[in-house]
């Protein structure tokens, strides 16, 4: 009876190892822990999820990373910061996350606010965090300001504050040589709508100063709403009543959606063009109920666009496995391919070492080629990370910048299209 127990166990018993093997090639103990930390609660934290889910399946299922002549297995730790309601919350959490779960290394991070304190932590245990979601310039300036300390930060997506202006302001010029040509508004009206949130306010302190000095503009007003509101009419009827021919929006939160829906349902005789994170996804559509239609914002990605090779067949199949599209939050996707590229170079999980080869990043992804600059921020341009101008037209989400006629430094993505004005905007101030 003993041998023909012993002669059952050991077969069973190298199907295990063998299984063991073919899912990941990393022996049993050896993992890379990543926390991903997001606002889980809110497409900004999902999307943070469901990117690195998808590329640490795929790095498992190709046989791991790499650390000398072992195979480690990524294992993610879910972290909810909650950071869009409170900022303690997200400090704890990733202080827990650290401190309990013994992340090896950090992704995600959505709101300034909340991401500033985060990111203190996680230098003070020295952990690199590659953030996947504020735009504040400030954030990266500090690895130049003190270097020692803030090293271990990095930014993969979005492009930082200042560039984000110079392609919001692009647009907003392509939306004002529509008015010229289309209704022949030499100089446009423009109302300023931003989120009253830390990040926004270099974007609008810049448009107070430049549109009028630089753009030949003029700015109507400012209103500056909470990023959670659920009402917006109030703001639309003065801007409305200020005779806008643009609203120059600056939006990261919730509030994205009744903005756009009463824009619609109010036909306001203005252009909506800027940033409107919620405008993003692909749920924004039904979640304005089709108002959304014609409201253009900057976006990272967007269907059938080809920005690199990797792509398009990121986005299917990232549809496929979530059943939304991709937001710039899903950037934690390039993160850990950025990441584990830098491991397997150091051959360590080190943070010095780890560091000195993230600072070598020269790597090719979805959005774009991601170069790090002196201060660990993704190089913005042509033949970099560009982002894209997108705007929803017949229900479809579409790329309007770069213009699909080259006109910027001759970049052209295939799948691109050609801006439309309003209707009712073209109706309201056309001669």
């Amino acid at each position: 009876m003993k041998k023909v127990i012993i002669g059952a166990i050991i077969p069973l018993a190298v199907c295990v190892v063998l299984l063991v093997t073919s899912c990941g090639g990393a022996a049993p103990g050896k993992v890379v822990k990543i926390g991903v930390v997001g606002p889980m609660t809110f497409i900004q934290g999902e999307h943070h999820w469901y990117g690195a889910q998808l590329a640490a399946e795929e790095i498992n299922a190709a046989g791991g990373v790499m650390v000398g002549n072992e195979a480690y297995q990524i294992k993610l730790v879910k972290v909810d910061s909650n950071e869009i309601i409170s900022v303690t919350d997200a400090a704890n959490a990733i202080e827990r996350t650290i401190t309990v779960d013994k992340v090896d290394f950090i992704v995600g991070g959505f709101r300034t606010e909340a991401v500033t304190p985060m990111q203190e932590i996680a230098m003070d245990y020295g952990r690199i965090f590659l953030c996947c979601g504020s735009s504040t310039k400030e954030l990266c300036d500090k690895v130049g300001d003190d270097y020692d300390r803030y090293k271990y930060w990095f930014r993969v997506t979005p492009i930082n504050s200042t560039y984000l202006g110079k392609v919001d302001f692009m647009l907003l010029g392509m939306v004002a040589e529509e008015l010229k040509a289309e209704c022949g508004i030499e100089v446009p009206k423009v109302a300023i709508l931003a989120e009253k949130l830390e990040w926004a306010e270099d974007i609008v302190a810049a448009a107070q100063v430049l549109l009028p000095v630089m753009y030949g503009m003029e700015v109507v007003g400012t209103w500056r709403p909470s990023d959670t509101a659920t009402e917006v009419t109030a703001e639309l009827t003065a801007i409305e009543a200020a005779g806008a021919h643009i609203i120059f929006t600056t939006f990261s939160g919730p509030v994205g959606i009744p903005y756009a829906r009463q824009w619609g349902e109010m036909q306001i005789p203005a252009a909506s063009v800027g940033i409107n994170v919620e405008a993003q996804k692909e749920g924004f559509w039904d979640a304005t109920g089709g108002y959304g239609e014609y409201e253009t914002t900057m976006n990272t990605y967007a269907p059938g666009v080809k920005i690199t090779d990797q792509t398009i067949d990121f986005g299917e199949r990232f549809v496929e496995d979530v059943g939304e599209f991709p937001t710039y939050c899903a950037g934690t996707y390039e993160a850990l391919y950025v990441l584990k590229d830098a491991i397997e170079a150091a051959g360590t999980l080190d943070s010095d070492a780890v560091i000195v080869e993230l600072e070598k990043t020269d790597y090719t992804g979805t959005a774009g080629r991601i170069v790090f600059d002196e201060n660990h921020d993704v190089v913005w341009g042509p033949g970099y990370v560009t982002g894209l101008g997108v705007q929803w037209q017949d229900g479809e989400m579409e790329c309007v910048w770069p213009p699909a006629d080259g006109s910027w430094e001759g970049v052209v993505y295939e799948g691109a299209v050609t801006y439309e004005l309003p209707p009712w905007v073209i109706e309201a101030w056309a001669p």
